[in-house]
């Protein structure tokens, strides 16, 4: 299910990151794919968190969109 909001809000979860983490590049979210495992991977390289406190970022980020 989660996959599946991901890929119907994409677009709207990329500006989204892109607003609250400015040092993430379009070319780094392009490269997940919309893929969640992906995404949570390359935030949590990026920003230097627990795969538990990005799946965190991302559920909140899902839930407000």
């Amino acid at each position: 299910m989660d996959q599946d909001r991901i890929d119907g809000r994409w677009t709207e979860l990329k500006g989204k990151l892109r607003e609250s983490y400015g040092d993430l590049t379009d070319d780094e979210l392009e490269q997940t794919q919309g893929n969640r495992e992906q995404l949570e991977g390359q935030l949590q390289q990026k920003l230097g968190k627990t795969k538990d406190d990005v799946r965190k970022i991302v559920d909140d980020m899902l839930a407000e969109i």
